[in-house]
């Protein structure tokens, strides 16, 4: 990771800062980016080192009492609308750090041969699928500098450049606006898609009943 400040997705400088700097809160905030906003999961990771007292370690939050570290995330302004939840992957994806990569959470990228190593290390995070796994090689190329061989193709289509396809596109206000905008068509296009063959024939719908039985 740099030592400067790359990632603006945060709602301020200092939790900017951290998620630029240190891979485990980079990681949190990644699991924490589903079902909120952008800004409010990227700052989490922040927040919890805030309510926590001190820096952020993985072994510390695997070895944390579960119910203690739910109140943490639970504590208003929740770190997350399922804030239970999430803090048990959270722990889960930090107990996997420190039996895997002895608590070095960067060595998920660091000693990897290639991207495609990473994004296979990434599937087995808990709380990483598919796409997050590849969100994070892109964010790793994109944003952080970390070039390691074959990146864009592990990552797919979120490694090409000139596009609005992740969180690792984003590097200001005005990307953040049009990204958002984007994931909104998208996911108008899928609301209103009718399948093939799954929409009935023209003169059955004007001939469906139109009162209680037929809704």
């Amino acid at each position: 990771m740099t030592g400067t400040v790359v990632l603006t997705w945060a709602v301020h400088a200092e939790a900017n800062r951290l998620i630029s700097t240190d891979a485990l809160a980079l990681l949190i905030g990644l699991v924490l980016d589903q079902q909120q906003p952008i800004e409010r999961a990227f700052t989490a990771p922040w927040d919890l080192q805030q309510r926590l007292g001190c820096a952020l370690r993985a072994d510390h939050l695997a070895s944390a009492d579960a119910e203690v570290l739910a109140d943490v995330f639970r504590t208003v302004p929740a770190l997350h609308r399922f804030p239970k939840a999430k803090a048990a992957q959270v722990q889960a994806l930090c107990a996997h750090i420190v039996q895997t990569y002895s608590g070095d959470a960067a060595q998920v990228w660091t000693t990897a041969v290639d991207g495609a190593e990473v994004v296979r290390r990434a599937r087995a995070l808990p709380g990483f699928g598919d796409r997050t796994s590849r969100v994070l090689m892109a964010i790793l190329g994109k944003r952080l500098g970390v070039e390691v061989p074959g990146w864009r193709e592990a990552a797919g289509d979120l490694g090409v450049d000139g596009t609005l396809l992740s969180v690792a596109d984003v590097d200001s206000a005005e990307s953040l606006e049009r990204y958002r905008a984007a994931k909104r068509a998208a996911a108008d296009a899928m609301t209103h898609r009718v399948e093939p063959g799954l929409r009935p024939p023209q003169h059955e719908l004007h001939s469906m009943p139109t009162g209680p039985a037929g809704r």
